[in-house]
């Protein structure tokens, strides 16, 4: 595979599109899809809010954190967010939120959370709405939306209390019950895809950029089926380098380390091959690889 094509998706990733990448192996045709990440705005940068934040930039979100506090709404706090220090209902209005994005009102008092919920409900109804509070608080807030003519089917759309059951109760703990129920909710708008196409469509940036820029040489390995309980599904990638160091994971245990000797070989040689895994035999249950399942990698030198 030529680096400039994985240069090519990069660019167009940036220019805010959902690029393609074409594969072929074995006379068929894959097309590996990269998803535009979904914008999670955080409204509120207080404790839970870092928490939140620190988790889901690891789960393919484009994240946005607002807080009207300097001391809060700053670059330390959130370093690889979009940071806006503003007024709440200002930033919203700035932010033009879209059907697709997830909000988080996480502030610091009701007063601050009804006036982002009314800000929000007078606009675009994003796909995911949670305000964090409890039960009463939060049954007090639909009624007084109600009261005030907001729409009842957006009212009864916001998730309050925010986040899955689970018995949370530090700011950690309540971090991943709200990621948990943004990871829940945003497989609810799964759609299978068509016979040819991979099913991640995930965008691992540092792994794109190793493989377009680096100037060491590397291969690229694709999962192009699975089938059983496998790690992994199609679509996940990794790089190899002629170490056997890696990027990006498909599936780890034995499956992973014969497509590491296999991408070690190829590696430097322009040559592409495909590479069938089998995690039901008694080589990966010795390996303790108990999933089991199978799947079919597509190793690629990198030139």
């Amino acid at each position: 595979m030529k680096a400039s094509v994985l240069s090519d998706i990069l660019i167009r990733l940036n220019r805010g599109e959902s690029p393609d990448l074409i594969l072929a192996a074995d006379g068929k045709e894959y097309i590996r899809k990269f998803k535009k990440a979904d914008r999670l705005i955080l409204l509120g940068c207080g404790h839970v809010s870092v928490d939140v934040y620190r988790l889901s930039k690891t789960l393919d979100f484009e994240i946005v954190a607002v807080d009207d506090r300097p001391s809060f709404a700053n670059y330390e706090r959130f370093p690889d967010a979009l940071v806006i220090c503003d007024d709440f209902v200002s930033a919203i209005e700035k932010l033009h939120i879209t059907e697709n994005d997830y909000v988080c009102v996480l502030t610091r008092g009701h007063l601050w959370d009804i006036q982002c919920i009314r800000a929000v409900l007078g606009g675009t109804m994003p796909y995911y709405l949670g305000v964090i509070s409890s039960k009463k608080r939060a049954d007090g807030m639909r009624g007084i939306l109600a009261e005030e003519g907001f729409d009842q089917e957006a009212i009864n759309h916001i998730h309050a209390p925010i986040g899955l059951k689970i018995g949370a109760m530090t700011t950690a703990e309540i971090a991943v019950s709200i990621c948990a129920e943004l990871i829940q909710e945003r497989h609810k708008k799964y759609i299978k895809p068509r016979e040819n196409e991979l099913t991640q469509t995930n965008v691992n940036n540092e792994l794109l950029r190793y493989l377009s820029e680096s100037d060491e040489p590397r291969a690229i390995v694709t999962v192009l089926a699975s089938t059983g309980s496998t790690p992994v599904k199609s679509g996940s990638m990794m790089a190899v380098n002629s170490l056997g160091l890696v990027s990006g994971t498909v599936g780890g245990g034995c499956g992973e380390a014969a497509a590491i000797n296999k991408a070690r070989r190829i590696i430097g040689t322009g040559k592409s091959a495909v590479l069938s895994v089998d995690m039901n035999n008694e080589v990966a249950a010795d390996n303790d690889m108990v999933c089991g399942g199978s799947m079919t990698v597509l190793i690629e030198d990198i030139t």
